[in-house]
């Protein structure tokens, strides 16, 4: 029983081929690419103003430099939205619930940050390794424990997206197991966790939503340490 929860979460295989790049691509196509007319649809005006509001929301603390990063950053997220609510769908795989991908979305973005630090302000970003006003004996201990805090970060961020898509698939996978086993002894309480289903479906909605941009969130965070 604990093994067949789990099997959600394998990369399904067509003929041997693993189809986890099909899943990556398959995001991109669903998005409408914009008219050159005056008056587009209302997806398309929908489109324009979510990403107008993200990009202000996220680069408004930011100083002049990072503003460069908006494209880099409205499109990861909206990627990452479009991945974790497609893998909710029935007979889908989200490639976001493996930590491997996580990895390979966090931590070139994170070394890009780092790297702009240390060419742009390097006495800035190697400040970060040591608070002002440490006493001498505690700047070692300090300085390895801001290092690996530093190098950390790309792995929480993988491990946080990871771990919360992850409850929530093996938290409906279970509520709906219930749902059927209990329906042909008490369909009421089959019909009650039903329901909670219902309500931990649109909670996973907000959490898949939610996850991505504080995937983004952190990042420019990051960001505006470096800029």
């Amino acid at each position: 029983m604990t093994v067949s929860l789990f099997n959600q979460f394998l990369t399904p295989t067509l003929l041997g081929v693993p189809l986890v790049a099909l899943a990556l691509i398959l995001p991109w196509v669903l998005f409408p690419s914009p008219s050159s007319r005056w008056q587009n649809n209302r997806l398309l005006s929908a489109q324009g103003w979510f990403i107008n509001r993200f990009t202000q929301q996220i680069f408004m603390p930011l100083s002049v430099p990072g503003h460069k990063w908006a494209l880099v950053f409205t499109s990861l997220m909206i990627f990452l939205i479009t991945l974790n609510i497609l893998g909710l769908l029935p007979y889908t795989f989200t490639p976001t619930t493996q930590l491997s991908i996580n990895l390979a979305f966090a931590f070139p973005f994170w070394l890009a940050t780092v790297l702009i630090g240390l060419r742009n302000q390097v006495t800035a970003a190697l400040g970060h390794l040591l608070p002002e006003g440490t006493p001498t004996l505690l700047i070692p201990v300090l300085v390895v424990i801001e290092t690996i805090s530093l190098f950390i970060r790309p792995l929480a961020l993988g491990v946080r997206l990871t771990a919360n898509l992850t409850a929530g698939h093996l938290l409906m996978q279970l509520t709906s197991t219930a749902a059927f086993v209990l329906l042909p002894m008490m369909p009421a309480v089959a019909v009650l966790t039903g329901a909670l289903l219902l309500l931990l479906s649109l909670l996973e909605i907000a959490v898949a939503m939610i996850q991505a941009y504080v995937f983004v969130l952190l990042l420019s965070l990051y960001l505006q340490e470096n800029v």
